[in-house]
């Protein structure tokens, strides 16, 4: 029986389902440091994508407008009753009406997130030959390891940027293998990052389920506990590109996850769609970026909120992000409003899913769009 053309294209979607660039000519690293003075056509994007593209340092620095908020977690555990229900409180409403926040004073030290910008860095820094060592291929079902995204939508668009991805927590579920050897201590610096995150994803879950009125540990049990929620970082390279008001380093989505922390080198290009407009995030010194993600979108049946954002790239500063998605098992869990967060004028928003099937309705959604279009 053949495929249709909605099922084909559902199979090549989102980057952990692609099949992976695997030539060193594709590489948008390579491309970009090749001297071209403007982008092959297939990075141009749509003129409806484009909206709001501008230059990111001059909209960094806009006073005008809506602020994505920061939250400060040394009072989320304050001696002080009334300091620690404040920040509980504005934790809350953060998650409420943006989704998405920039973390201070989260508990992992300047030292630890400069070490792993650095490791990071070094790496896309080798040799592309060395690299390309680590390169993953999604024909014998290797998805994590160094990578560029193909196009996935109808019409063959991609996005100005490589990355690395792989699994980082539980450690007895990742594969060392496919980490990189050089620099050295990249496995030292990336599991001690991940464990300490591990950590933080508790304290924001503990906050979150009293944000809800629930016992404090619910929402860590329903996205898995310790033993079944996993941690993946993507670390996002985008090169300066010779015409970034045509580009974007990645389209518009909403995470998939329960929680995503973003690490970055403080180069600006995160944009979030809020109220109707784009809205550049600000770099805040020694902070971690944290989204809200579908999976809790759904469990609260959507009182948080699973924010639209993108990333710009620009011609002048190479930008470097850390993405590490908190995800629940695929299939053992089955996603819904929790019941605490429904009733008669609050009906459920969400039908019952696994994370898998949730994963598989967005994409099989976003093929339907793509041929409509």
């Amino acid at each position: 029986m053949r495929r249709s053309k909605t099922q084909k294209l559902v199979q090549n979607i989102e980057f952990r389902d692609l099949e992976m660039v695997t030539s060193v000519e594709t590489r948008v690293q390579s491309l970009a440091s090749s001297g071209i003075q403007s982008i092959p056509k297939q990075y141009i994007r749509s003129q409806d994508e484009l909206t709001n593209v501008g230059d990111v340092f001059e909209e960094e620095k806009n006073e005008e407008g809506p602020l994505v908020p920061t939250i400060d977690l040394k009072e989320i555990e304050s001696d002080d009753k009334e300091v620690r229900e404040r920040c509980r409180l504005e934790l809350k409403k953060a998650a409420m009406e943006w989704g998405v926040m920039s973390l201070v004073n989260h508990g992992i030290s300047e030292e630890l997130m400069d070490r792993v910008r650095e490791v990071g860095q070094r790496f896309f820094e080798l040799p592309v030959e060395e690299k390309e060592k680590h390169a993953n291929d999604q024909g014998s079902g290797m998805i994590q390891g160094y990578g560029s995204k193909l196009a996935n939508n109808d019409s063959g668009l991609l996005e100005w940027e490589d990355y690395f991805f792989h699994l980082v927590f539980p450690e007895e579920k990742r594969d060392l293998s496919i980490w990189p050897k050089t620099p050295s201590d990249y496995t030292e610096v990336t599991s001690e990052y991940a464990r300490q995150l591990r950590g933080l994803a508790t304290k924001i879950l503990s906050a979150l389920s009293l944000c809800l009125g629930l016992e404090e540990g619910r929402l860590e049990k329903e996205v898995g506990g310790l033993e079944e929620l996993i941690l993946q970082m993507k670390i996002n390279y985008y090169p300066k590109c010779p015409q970034p008001e045509l580009a974007l380093g990645v389209e518009a989505h909403t995470d998939v996850s329960a929680l995503t922390f973003i690490l970055h080198n403080m180069v600006p290009g995160l944009q979030l769609f809020y109220q109707g407009k784009w809205v550049t995030a600000k770099c805040v010194p020694n902070s971690i970026i944290m989204h809200i993600g579908d999976t809790i979108e759904i469990l609260s049946n959507g009182k948080f909120k699973s924010i639209l954002h993108r990333g710009l790239v620009n011609k002048e500063k190479v930008r470097i992000s850390w993405a590490v998605f908190c995800e629940p098992p695929k299939d053992k869990i089955i996603l819904k409003p929790l019941p605490e967060t429904v009733s008669e004028t609050e009906p459920p928003l969400f039908p019952p899913r696994t994370f898998g099937q949730h994963i598989e309705h967005k994409l099989f959604k976003k093929a339907q769009d793509a041929l409509s279009n």
